[in-house]
């Protein structure tokens, strides 16, 4: 009965781990199938045509010249590689400035062939229009067909992934938000919580040791949103006050606060690395007349610096990977930063913020979710490290 029993629970043991294997494996892969979706979606808006007069010899506009041109930043066709004449931005609304509505007919039947007419015009025309419009016979020229490149994405510094006609997507605003806020945070977090996990581990006595270590584990537990809170009713003004900045949700007060999160990680981690430090070796630094503070630091931390390190790194993993917090206090600006005081935004707070509003399926749906896989990589390379790093001891 008894190795019935064993034979039970070792198989609901196996079953329950390689049905817990094989749905994070599926989660990985639907994570990347709909992130490589988005290189297969097209440039301009679905559903949309981006077409100029056949004369034109510009050939394809990257997403970032369509938003310049539609946006009158760029204003003639020669500053594309094209001929010295004024660009004329044509949408379906504009339609009523160039027909009137009987020319249009009673159920805009004669629209697609206004749009042609129109196109074949107007040598400077650049037109946005939905694709049930385009005529059968069009005579213009389309320059919507091509797909996000890769090198887009990877390379893009802008994200505006709402722009019409055709949305940018670009992380390299959002992958430097996300590294300069966990970098901030780690050097503001590491020294105090090295200097901690020193005190609970060599210094203090067993009745505080006993006191503080569950508290400072604790904290590890409330939730992100009440940090966020904490920060933006604390944190943000303060920074404000003192640094005299026009906004206080800044990338430094998100370091601040992923720095008062990453502190408990830091700690409880080094501190238990510290303490598996065999007696005797302290001992002996001590016989040889060293004191107590040379102890820690020839003896102690060399010794646990793999256990050190680990605790650093899962201190950036959980700043990386932080979402409400850093969306409550940052600023939520995608744009490259140049300092510690500017807004930024990181690719979590991005995905939180933006998924429920982008279609599903859609090019935005898909540029999220490969958000997801950069951060899913860097997360994983932290693990990795993490691995590595605590295999080695140094002695």
């Amino acid at each position: 009965m008894r190795k019935f029993i064993e034979k039970l629970v070792e198989g609901g043991l196996l079953i329950s781990g390689s049905v817990s294997s094989f749905t994070i494996l599926l989660i990985i892969v639907f994570l990347f199938k709909e992130a490589t979706g988005l290189f297969n979606s097209p440039e301009v808006e679905e559903g949309y045509v981006l077409a100029v007069n056949p004369e034109n010899p510009v050939e394809h506009l990257s997403p970032e010249q369509i938003m310049d041109v539609f946006d009158a930043n760029i204003t003639n066709w020669a500053d594309l590689n094209g001929k010295n004449q004024d660009i004329l931005v044509f949408r379906l609304s504009d339609l009523t400035n160039y027909y009137t509505e009987e020319e249009l007919g009673d159920e805009f039947q004669y629209v697609p062939e206004k749009i042609n007419e129109l196109i074949h015009k107007e040598p400077g025309i650049i037109a946005f229009f939905p694709e049930q419009y385009q005529a059968e016979n069009f005579q213009g020229k389309i320059i919507s067909g091509a797909t996000i490149k890769p090198s887009e994405f990877f390379g893009g510094t802008k994200w505006y992934p709402t722009s019409t006609p055709a949305p940018i997507f670009g992380l390299i605003p959002l992958l430097l938000g996300t590294l300069l806020v966990s970098i901030g945070a780690i050097v503001l977090s590491l020294p105090f919580g090295i200097a901690v996990a020193i005190y609970l581990a060599e210094i203090a006595n067993t009745r505080t040791r006993n006191f503080l270590k569950p508290v400072i584990e604790l904290l590890a537990g409330i939730p992100s949103v009440v940090y966020g809170f904490f920060g933006l009713v604390v944190i943000v003004p303060l920074i404000q006050k003192t640094l005299n900045l026009p906004v206080g949700e800044t990338a430094f007060a998100g370091s601040v606060v992923l720095a008062i999160m990453a502190l408990p990680t830091i700690i409880t981690v080094a501190e238990d690395a510290m303490r598996t430090t065999p007696r005797a070796m302290k001992e002996a630094s001590l016989a040889l007349g060293a004191t107590q503070w040379q102890t820690i630091y020839k003896v102690i931390i060399p010794y646990s610096i793999s256990g050190i390190t680990s605790a650093v790194v899962l201190g950036i993993g959980r700043a990386i990977g932080e979402t409400m917090a850093v969306l409550m206090v940052t600023g939520n600006a995608a744009v490259i930063p140049t300092s510690f005081f500017e807004p930024v935004r990181t690719i979590p707070a991005t995905i939180a913020a933006e998924l429920g509003e982008a279609p599903a399926g859609g090019a935005h749906y898909q540029a999220l979710f490969l958000l997801g896989a950069v951060l899913f990589l860097i997360t994983l390379s932290l693990s990795i490290a993490v691995e590595y790093i605590s295999s080695k001891r140094k002695i």
